[in-house]
């Protein structure tokens, strides 16, 4: 997958788990400030990260994904479907 790709299927995952507008999201989108993500919100984010993507995210590595540039970079970098 490409990074496009990879940015839209996050992006897709994003709106139907945040229940926002698809086309509202952007790189930039921050979980915590702009989506007012809980920890269980981002929890269940990253598990489908790595169902959707077959990577394992470490809790500290998960730490450090703030938004959604931050979560398609470590997908492109760890996934087996580079």
């Amino acid at each position: 997958m490409n990074k496009e790709e990879v940015f839209n299927k996050i992006a897709d995952i994003v709106a139907e788990q945040f229940n926002i507008d698809r086309d509202t999201i952007k790189g930039d989108l921050n979980f915590k400030n702009d989506l007012d993500a809980d920890s269980i919100d981002f929890v269940e984010f990253v598990l489908t990260l790595e169902n959707d993507f077959g990577t394992e995210i470490s809790d500290e590595d998960a730490e450090n994904i703030m938004t959604i540039d931050e979560a398609v970079d470590y997908v492109m970098s760890h996934s087996d479907n580079k």
